[in-house]
């Protein structure tokens, strides 16, 4: 879904200025509580909401994104927009050489595709440390995850506890609809990314993301030779005992 083939009834218009006005409060309450907080910006259409929200109150919210080196001319693209569009210095992290050399020399460039546990490990190198650096001061992870994206997301609290990063999680948009994210979008000439045109709903790296068809769920161009089990990259995936 995208603006241009979005229909905005005064029942969606009605729904996010209530969700917007949520999502405004509890971004204040993390900025006022617990501080220093950081927003990871993937420049999905959540985040672009997201973003937005937190430029335009001017909040005390570090924004950063992941360049995981694969990412599709779109989304470097979108990340310069951003940064003009916001006049937002977007703090970018970059996955250690030395990972992401290694997997590369041991496996293969594409061995993300033989199986689950080698596309786990190229997520582990080009995004987990990274993100793990970027949080590693911070005391409140903020991100863009909405309940209805996935299978693994089902559950999704608006906050909850990550034990991996050792902090407090926010997902202010966990009980929004992707009608109402495109909403706000479409209200508010939100920029977003150029491949959610081309029905591209889920946006990662190139090689792991498609568009899809009709009728197909939004997360089925993400991964799309694994099981929707295990279609998470282990940013968000809860530690066990």
């Amino acid at each position: 879904m995208t603006p241009n083939l979005l229909k905005i009834t005064p029942e969606l218009t009605a729904s996010v200025a209530s969700k917007t006005a949520a999502a405004q409060t509890l971004l204040r309450e993390i900025a006022n509580n617990w501080s220093p907080a950081a927003f990871a910006n993937s420049l999905g259409a959540e985040d672009m909401v997201l973003t937005d929200l937190i430029v335009k109150a001017r909040l005390p919210i570090e924004i950063f994104s992941l360049d995981t080196g694969r990412l599709p001319l779109e989304t470097y693209d979108l990340m310069a927009a951003v940064q003009q569009h916001y006049q937002l210095k977007l703090k970018v992290y970059f996955p250690q050489a030395e990972e992401v050399e290694s997997f590369v020399r041991n496996h293969g460039i594409n061995a993300f595709y033989e199986s689950v546990t080698l596309r786990k490990a190229c997520c582990y190198a080009r995004k987990v440390e990274p993100l793990r650096r970027a949080l590693a001061s911070k005391r409140a992870w903020i991100t863009g995850m909405r309940a209805e994206q996935a299978a693994t997301r089902g559950n999704l609290a608006l906050r909850e506890y990550d034990e991996g990063n050792g902090l407090e999680k926010f997902n202010p948009l966990a009980d929004w609809s992707e009608k109402e994210v495109w909403t706000y979008i479409k209200q508010h000439a939100v920029p977003y990314n150029a491949l959610h045109d081309k029905f591209y709903p889920s946006i990662g790296c190139a090689p792991c993301s498609r568009a899809i068809s009709p009728g197909e769920d939004i997360r089925s161009g993400r991964w799309w030779w694994e099981s929707p089990e295990s279609k998470e990259c282990g940013l968000h995936v809860k530690a066990t005992s």
